[in-house]
């Protein structure tokens, strides 16, 4: 293993580099990396933003990941994607 740390299998030079892929992207408002739980790992969100996108979105993935169990008990969510007029959250 390397100097650098790791979390879930990607360095922090890895998340940096998505971060500031996915941040050059025309209309990127903030981008937000954070565990099951909810935990922030990192954000380009001011702390307070981040704080409360993290607490609904970490609930909303908990309910989501219970139906895809339900659905299937082999199944589990890898991804969410929400959609609206204004706003897409991945």
């Amino acid at each position: 293993m390397s100097n650098q740390e790791t979390t879930a299998n990607f360095t922090t030079a890895e998340m940096e580099e998505t971060i500031a892929r996915i941040s050059s992207h025309k209309g990127v408002e903030g981008v937000m990396i954070m565990n099951r739980e909810g935990a922030i790992i990192q954000s380009t969100l001011d702390e307070d933003k981040a704080k409360t996108h993290s607490a609904a979105l970490s609930e909303l993935t908990a309910k989501a990941s219970h139906i895809v169990g339900l659905l299937n008990r082999d199944d589990e969510l890898t991804f969410l994607r929400i959609r609206s007029k204004q706003r897409e959250i991945m």
